[in-house]
C-alpha cells in the first residue's frame, strides 16, 4: 500500500493500536484512532485517587529491548520519554508452607546462590539452562516473534525447520521444568510466568521456557511515574506524526461494501469513511458485534471452546504507613499448584487456595502515594465468566485480605486501608468488551499459538485486520508493539521473518 492519500481508523486505543497508528502515521497515512474510554492505554490505563495514582492492567515490565526497538523505527529515543530503571530485587516469593520468603534478581549468581540453598545442585542446572533459553530468546526474536504465518507451511521452508528444531515447541513448560528442578518452590518460581501467557504451565508449550530468560537474565524494569508512561509516551509519539486520537467514541460497527471495509459506524450516528480499518478491540467483540454475520471469521462454538486467559479480581488499595515486608513484585503461591489451575481453567469456580500477586510501586516510586502511604496492586487469576453478586465479593475481598495479612506479615493489613477499589469479572467486560471478562485475551495453548492464533486479517473482507491481544503473536505490553508491526507488515505487503529496521 502506497503511504500518500490512505485513511485508516483504528478501532481502540490499547498499546497495539496506538503502537500501529504511529507507524502508519510516519509512513504518510491520515490515522484516525477511535477509543470508547476517555483515556488511551486499554488495560493500561490508569486512575488517581486520594493522591494515589494506581496503574489499571500490566504492572510487569519486561522485554525492554521491544520497546527500544519500537522508538527506533519511530526515529526517536525512548529515554527522551521516559526513564527505566532495574528492579532488584525483581521479585519476592513467600512460601505459605513455612511463611518464609525469598528475593530473585536478574543476576546469575545471586539466584543461583538461592536455587543451592533451596535445593543443592540446583545452581548449575540454572546457568546451563538459562543459556538455553538465551539462545531460545534470540533465535525466536529474529526469525519467529517478527513473522506473520497463515498456515503450517509458512514454517516449511529450510532455515525455519532447521531453527524451529532446536526450539521445545512439543513439550510442556512443566514437563521441562519438572525434570530440571526437584524442589516445589522452585518449579513454580520457574513456571509462573506461563500465568503471563494467561495459561497454565501443563498447557503451555516449552517455547515460552524463553521466558525464563526474560525473567531470571533481562529482569524486571519499572518506568519511573508508572506503567503509564508506556501508553502516554506511545499515543504522544503517534500524534507527533499526525495520528488523531478520538476518546469517548465507541464504535457500533465495521461499514463493509462488496466484501471491503469502508469505515465504522460510531455509537452517536456518525459515519467515518476510510481506506482501511484496524480493530484492536477484543477480538470475540469484533467478530460478534461489529461485523455482520455473514463477515464473521468464527463459529458459536469456536467461541464457547475457545481456551481464555484468566480474568482477575483486582484490589486497588491505598494503605497509611509502610509495609517493610514487601518488594516492589511479590508473588504468594498457591500450595496445591494444581488444583489452583484446575479451578481456572477446569471447573471455572472461584479459587479456594489462589496464587496471588502483589505490586507495591510506592517501594520505587515515590509519586504513586501520599508521603507515609503505600500503593497496592493485588491481583488473584481467577476463571473468566465467574459469576457473583456484591455479598460475594465482599466475602472473599476479606478472605484475600486474610491470606495476604498471614502470608506477608501485616497483621492490620485491613485496618490501614484508607482508599480501595475493587475491579472484576464484569468491569473487564464493562471497560474492555472483554470475552467473558478474560483479564488477558486468549490462553497462549499450542493450539492457540502461531498460525494456530486468530489471524490479522479477515479472509472475508478486503482491507480489515487486526492487532492486539487476540490476535499473534499475543499477550502482553511487549508482544502487542510486535503485534503491531506484523499488522504493519500486512498493510504494506511486508513478508519478512526479522524485525524491521526502518518504516
Amino acid at each position: 500500500m502506497e503511504g500518500k492519500n490512505k485513511k485508516v481508523i483504528i478501532i481502540g486505543a490499547g498499546i497495539g493500536g496506538m503502537t500501529l497508528a504511529g507507524m502508519l502515521a510516519k509512513k504518510g497515512m491520515e490515522v484516525h484512532v477511535f477509543e470508547k474510554n476517555s483515556t488511551v492505554g486499554g488495560r493500561a490505563r490508569t486512575f488517581t485517587e486520594k493522591g494515589f495514582l494506581f496503574d489499571m492492567g500490566p504492572s510487569w515490565y519486561m522485554m525492554p529491548d521491544v520497546f527500544e526497538h519500537y522508538f527506533d523505527l519511530m526515529d526517536r529515543k525512548m529515554k527522551d520519554y521516559y526513564s527505566i530503571n532495574r528492579l532488584s530485587p525483581s521479585y519476592r516469593i513467600f512460601d505459605k508452607k513455612d511463611l518464609s520468603n525469598h528475593d530473585f534478581y536478574s543476576d546469575l549468581e545471586r539466584n543461583k546462590a538461592i536455587f543451592e540453598k533451596l535445593e543443592p545442585g540446583s545452581g548449575s542446572v540454572l546457568e546451563k539452562f538459562l543459556a538455553s533459553t538465551k539462545d531460545q530468546y534470540e533465535l525466536a526474536y529474529n526469525k519467529f516473534m517478527f513473522k506473520n504465518y497463515d498456515s503450517f507451511f509458512d514454517f516449511i521452508n529450510l532455515e525455519v525447520m532447521r531453527i524451529g528444531a532446536t526450539l521445545p515447541i512439543f513439550s510442556s513448560q512443566k514437563r521441562i521444568i519438572n525434570k530440571l528442578f526437584k524442589s516445589d518452590l522452585l518449579r513454580k518460581v520457574m513456571q509462573y510466568q506461563t500465568v503471563l501467557l494467561g495459561t497454565a504451565p501443563t498447557n503451555t508449550p516449552g517455547i515460552y521456557s524463553l521466558m525464563n530468560y526474560v525473567d531470571l537474565v533481562q529482569g524486571e524494569w519499572y518506568p519511573t511515574g508508572g506503567i503509564t508512561m508506556v501508553p502516554s509516551s506511545i499515543s504522544k509519539v503517534a500524534q507527533e506524526v499526525g495520528v488523531k486520537i478520538h476518546t469517548d467514541s465507541a464504535v457500533k460497527k465495521i461499514l463493509i461494501e462488496e466484501g471491503v471495509a469502508v469505515g465504522i459506524l460510531l455509537q452517536n450516528g456518525e459515519q467515518i469513511l476510510a481506506d482501511t480499518v484496524v480493530s484492536n478491540a477484543d477480538t470475540h467483540f469484533t467478530d460478534t458485534v461489529l461485523l455482520d454475520k455473514k463477515y464473521r471469521t468464527k463459529s458459536d462454538k469456536y467461541w464457547n471452546d475457545l481456551k481464555l486467559a484468566p480474568s482477575a479480581f483486582i484490589m486497588y488499595l491505598g494503605i497509611k504507613g509502610e509495609l517493610p515486608t514487601l518488594s516492589h513484585h511479590n508473588l504468594i503461591f498457591s500450595e496445591n499448584w494444581d488444583k489452583n489451575f484446575t479451578e481456572i481453567f477446569d471447573d471455572k469456580v472461584w479459587c479456594t487456595d489462589p496464587s496471588l500477586y502483589i505490586c507495591c510501586p510506592s517501594k520505587t516510586d515515590s509519586n504513586v502515594a501520599p508521603e507515609g502511604h503505600e500503593n497496592l496492586f493485588v491481583l488473584v487469576p481467577i476463571a473468566a465468566g465467574l459469576k457473583y453478586n456484591e455479598k460475594y465479593i465482599e466475602e472473599y475481598r476479606k478472605f484475600i485480605l486474610a491470606d495476604i495479612s498471614k502470608n506477608t506479615n501485616i497483621p492490620d493489613l485491613e485496618e490501614r486501608i484508607v482508599y480501595e477499589k475493587i475491579f472484576t469479572v464484569n468491569d473487564f467486560v464493562e471497560n474492555y468488551n472483554a470475552h467473558k471478562g478474560t483479564a488477558l485475551g486468549p490462553a497462549h495453548t499450542l493450539m492457540q499459538t502461531a498460525f494456530f492464533r486468530s489471524n490479522n486479517i479477515n479472509p472475508k473482507v478486503k482491507n480489515l485486520f487486526y492487532v492486539g491481544a487476540g490476535t499473534n503473536p499475543g499477550i502482553g505490553m511487549p508482544i502487542c508493539i510486535i503485534s503491531a508491526e506484523l499488522t504493519y507488515k500486512r498493510i504494506m505487503g511486508i513478508d519478512t521473518n526479522e524485525p524491521l529496521t526502518q518504516l
